[in-house]
């Protein structure tokens, strides 16, 4: 990303009227990194759109349309109400269990035609035996047959189904279950990246992941994997010659926040945090002035500085070359203080950039979301509501 990217970033916000912190969506990188994957997925396989990480429905419609995929991946009861709203073909699939009662309450809430709708269109997951029971007595509450998938541990030790051992016992209960109809399992590995070399590395874990999954699959009867959903937007391109795998999710990736960029190296960043500078000056921190003095002499403390609009965001500074915040400094949520080379030419009104490192909860704290394509700002998408 070079200096004219950003001046034109810049010149785009101020014609909008953007003079406050403001989170930018590049949609032409947006297309080139959707685009790209689309190129590589074998028919066969399902894309699923992870709606907690595109926190946004014209981003979601916009992505979702893009691909030509009606599979979602969700978190969270209301957000999957607003989407089975947006797209009445959807069909999603929890990425986690949900509280029984909470469930049950959802349930009760709705009129009978929207909770059929919502039974034939949701897939449930399913961690242990006392859940699959408790979700066919709320399911026989209510007249419905659930949907589910089972959660197993394929190594991230985060919950679900330990051996295929337990997840066959599982299956053996459906038999006096008759309110629940298996589809599948989710087995999430993102960990496999973060194995250090002293433990076996990546590589190695990949390979017991793998092994961990086809046990999995084996335990499962063939009736029930039309869901075998595993990946992420760290780890999905190993998966799309995966001749087991049929399901894989995606989400923060097609915008590739920085902690996306080892996984997916041939996208584009296409997600930014821009904000004004409010003040320029010799940095200086609070205290003697000889301090400030040792400290910068000591290469601890830069002799250029700025306090930023907002502030101590999940991201990492990008533009102008040398931003950088300063623990000694500290860091505020209102004027953030950045250092800066000596010789940077920014001054009080310009913009600086951030990239932020998820997407996730990230996209839903600032407002309107400006759509820049073109070299200008040519749409505003309201992210959904955290709640």
């Amino acid at each position: 990303m070079t200096d004219v990217y950003f001046a034109g970033l810049t010149a785009a916000l101020r014609e909008a009227g953007h003079f406050q912190p403001t989170l930018v969506i590049d949609r032409d990188r947006l297309d080139s990194n959707i685009d790209w994957l689309k190129d590589r997925l074998p028919p066969e396989k399902h894309l699923r759109l992870v709606d907690k990480s595109l926190a946004c429905m014209p981003l979601l419609t916009h992505v979702r349309d893009r691909l030509q995929s009606r599979h979602i991946m969700t978190f969270h009861l209301p957000v999957a109400r607003a989407v089975l709203e947006a797209f009445p073909d959807a069909e999603l699939l929890f990425g986690k269990p949900m509280p029984t009662e909470g469930l049950d309450r959802f349930l009760e809430a709705m009129a009978p035609a929207e909770r059929a709708r919502f039974s034939d269109q949701v897939v449930q997951l399913v961690d242990t035996k006392e859940r699959l029971q408790a979700y066919a007595a709320v399911a026989r509450r209510y007249g419905i047959r659930l949907r589910i998938a089972f959660e197993v541990d394929v190594g991230l030790h985060r919950g679900g189904f330990a051996t295929p051992a337990d997840l066959a016992e599982a299956v053996s209960e459906l038999n006096v279950c008759p309110e629940l109809g298996a589809e599948g399992l989710m087995g999430y590995e993102p960990h496999i990246g973060s194995i250090p070399a002293l433990f076996g590395g990546p590589a190695r874990e990949a390979r017991n992941v793998d092994a961990r999954l086809k046990g999995f699959i084996d335990a499962l009867p063939a009736t029930m994997r039309s869901i075998i959903n595993t990946g992420g937007s760290q780890t999905i391109t190993r998966y799309l010659s995966h001749a087991d795998i049929n399901d894989l999710s995606i989400g923060s990736g097609l915008l590739k926040p920085t902690d996306f960029d080892a996984g997916l190296p041939a996208l584009s960043p296409a997600l930014f945090i821009a904000t004004p500078i409010l003040k320029m000056g010799t940095a200086q921190l609070p205290g003697p002035e000889w301090m400030t003095t040792v400290l910068k002499k000591l290469g601890l403390f830069p002799n250029k500085g700025c306090f930023i609009y907002g502030g101590k965001w999940m991201a990492e500074p990008v533009h102008p070359d040398g931003l950088a915040d300063n623990s000694l400094f500290g860091h505020s949520s209102n004027q953030q203080f950045m250092g800066l080379p000596s010789s940077s030419p920014v001054n009080v009104g310009d913009f600086v950039f951030f990239r932020p490192t998820q997407s996730e909860a990230v996209l839903q704290q600032f407002g309107a979301i400006a759509v820049y394509s073109g070299g200008i700002i040519i749409d505003h998408w309201q992210p959904l509501p955290t709640g």
